[in-house]
């Protein structure tokens, strides 16, 4: 009976979507069978994917198997259990819930390079100007509540960045973890950041400047004397 009170309609498309998701961040590359979550709040309940849902299920969940989970952690529906890293997405919609309502911690192929490399990703695509740098953290393991405090710690100051469309944070040697207005948005900043990452790691074959100074440099420059007239 408490199961069918919570699947409202609104929860019901908040499951189908987050399974939806899960399967263009693995088809896509820009997370793997080896870990990743989603999480959307909806109303004061959240859809999240289940732990090990790359492992068990290569990301192809039916949308049955997404948890609802209430904000104390109990699980009112799915299959499966909460991820470890559930102290980084309650963090984030506790502290930013009135800018975004989505947050996905994925591996983007490109992006874990600089993730390895325990660098920021500085923006060199007129598409990802709007993230600016994203920045990384202190390492902190993904069973750590640390890792929820370093996470929330980067988003404060990048509010109006979130409302707009999301901003991201790199955790080292692990991954990324972003909040977005919506789950849609999320994706595409995601997406957005890898394609960044892959730009910086092949301009190195045509010669470029390290981490693209110089371009980029030409790029804001371009943009700032435009004259469309």
């Amino acid at each position: 009976m408490r199961e069918r009170a919570v699947l409202t309609e609104e929860v019901r498309a908040g499951r189908a979507l987050v399974a939806h998701i899960g399967s263009v961040l693995f088809d896509r590359r820009l997370t793997d069978a080896g870990g990743g979550n989603i999480s959307l709040r909806v109303g004061e309940l959240f859809c999240m994917s289940p732990t090990l849902a790359g492992q068990n299920q290569q990301w192809q969940l039916a949308p049955e198997e997404v948890l609802v989970v209430d904000s104390g952690g109990a699980i009112l529906a799915g299959s499966g259990g909460l991820t470890r890293e559930i102290a980084v997405h309650f963090g984030l919609h506790r502290q930013y819930r009135d800018y975004g309502s989505a947050v996905i911690h994925c591996h983007p192929r490109q992006l874990m390079v600089f993730a390895c490399a325990n660098l920021p990703l500085p923006p060199v695509m007129e598409a990802t100007r709007k993230f600016g740098i994203t920045p990384l953290i202190d390492y902190a393991p993904a069973h750590s509540p640390k890792l929820g405090e370093r996470i929330v710690a980067t988003m404060r100051g990048r509010e109006a960045m979130i409302a707009n469309h999301a901003a991201a944070t790199i955790a080292p040697w692990h991954g990324l973890f972003l909040m977005g207005k919506n789950l849609p948005a999320a994706l595409d900043a995601v997406e957005r950041l890898d394609t960044n990452a892959h730009v910086l790691l092949m301009s190195r074959l045509l010669g470029a400047s390290p981490l693209l100074h110089k371009e980029s440099a030409a790029m804001e420059a371009a943009i700032a004397s435009f004259d469309d007239g």
